[in-house]
């Protein structure tokens, strides 16, 4: 089992979440977040000051699955994120020890992404 975690653009979140129905993963979360990664710095002007925005607003996907499911959940959100310029993000891939279903307690696999239909 693994933890798939991806770093996209906001306004690429929809094509992601697109992307991973269409390979049948399930089970997303999702948080905005704030990070600086490759891009270049951005300079605002705000009531008159420049402003040099360091941090780039990000959305989070954290999607546990089991290892069948690991590329096409990277595909899925590759395919929904990438536009080809600085700032498209990144993915993390973690091993999971243990994962367990509190409604149900089920755990490991029966608890991530299906492994089949």
């Amino acid at each position: 089992m693994k933890l798939v975690i991806g770093i996209v653009r906001p306004e690429k979140a929809n094509d992601v979440l697109e992307a991973l129905y269409r390979a049948e993963v399930r089970g997303v979360s999702l948080s905005r977040v704030q990070g600086h990664g490759g891009e270049l710095d951005q300079v605002e002007t705000y009531r008159g000051t420049t402003v040099k925005m360091g941090l780039a607003d990000k959305v989070r996907f954290e999607i546990a699955v089991s290892d069948p499911f690991v590329e096409p959940t990277i595909q899925a959100l590759r395919e929904g994120a990438q536009t080809g310029e600085v700032g498209d993000g990144k993915i993390f891939v973690v091993s999971l020890e243990q994962v367990v279903r509190i409604r149900t307690g089920e755990t490991d696999n029966a608890a991530v992404t299906p492994v089949g239909p």
